[in-house]
């Protein structure tokens, strides 16, 4: 089972399509036909069904699909190590959601850029469950996730404790002396679910079963922009909004009879750290 088998599978299994996957592999299209067919050989099952115009995962495709991802992900973390000369900086690998990233690590990491000569970094953007895996997989150092590991063997550090504040575009003032909780289901709220099911979960039984959002996205930092511009009302990290807020393109509207729940993140290593000293003194500070 070789790698570029492997890279062909995952591909048909996007695309959808021999031909087009050949050409997207620039490679011929019986040479995907052939490596798909051995694959199957060598696993013992059928990975995908067949039909004229595309082709589609079965059970057993769709159950191998992550582990062929895995085993390409640790390929590329192998070959990058062990092609590393002694004079080389060790590139440190850090997963992170993106609300962390815009909120904390993105100041903090320009600091060690600037103040490490020799730094390398590889900086991921993703969910957490898929970055904890390849935390256990040796293919992060580190992952600053909203959910902890706990399994021994790895560290997870509270990081930052973030308070969510109802937000809306500056020159909307209907509410700028507060909100009371039953009337949330009036405005036009924005619904991000903050991948974390606890806090998404909080934020959806404020409004009544089944209530229609004029708009759903899974990534918090997507969202100022769309409230600024005055599409509605939304919750977000304090620290994510605090410049947008200064320069009077948001405004805070208090809560009058509820309080909105904190967001806790946290730093996950591996025990001992691989992560630098220098780079985990200017992560904390």
């Amino acid at each position: 089972m070789d790698t570029s088998t492997l890279r062909t599978f995952i591909a048909l299994s996007q695309i959808k399509n021999f031909t087009k996957t050949a050409r997207q592999l620039y490679i011929a299209q019986s040479t995907v036909t052939n490596r798909i067919r051995d694959l199957e050989k060598e696993l013992g099952v059928l990975l995908f069904t067949r039909n004229r115009k595309q082709v589609e995962l079965t059970s057993a495709g769709e159950k191998f699909l992550p582990y062929a991802q895995q085993l390409i992900r640790i390929e590329t973390a192998a070959l990058q190590d062990v092609h590393i000369s002694p004079h080389d900086t060790h590139p440190i690998h850090i997963g992170t959601t993106n609300t962390i990233y815009e909120c904390h690590l993105q100041k903090r990491l320009h600091v060690y850029l600037q103040t490490a000569s020799h730094a390398s970094l590889h900086i991921t953007i993703g969910h957490t469950p898929d970055m904890l895996a390849q935390l256990q997989d040796h293919v992060f150092d580190a992952v600053f996730s909203f959910n902890p590991l706990l399994r021994d063997g790895y560290i997870s550090l509270p990081y930052r404790t973030d308070t969510l504040v109802l937000v809306c575009a500056y020159n909307r003032t209907t509410y700028a002396q507060g909100i009371r909780k039953n009337e949330l289901q009036h405005i036009d709220y924005l619904f991000c679910n903050f991948a974390l099911q606890g806090i998404g979960l909080y934020i959806r039984d404020l409004f009544p079963k089944h209530h229609r959002f004029p708009l759903e996205i899974d990534n918090s930092t997507k969202l100022p922009h769309y409230v600024a511009a005055g599409f509605g009302y939304t919750f977000l990290p304090q620290s994510l909004i605090e410049d947008t807020v200064a320069c009077k393109k948001l405004r805070v509207i208090p809560l009058l009879d509820f309080a909105a729940p904190k967001v806790d993140s946290y730093y996950i290593t591996r025990s001992p750290s691989t992560v630098p000293d220098t780079l985990t003194r200017i992560l904390w500070e």
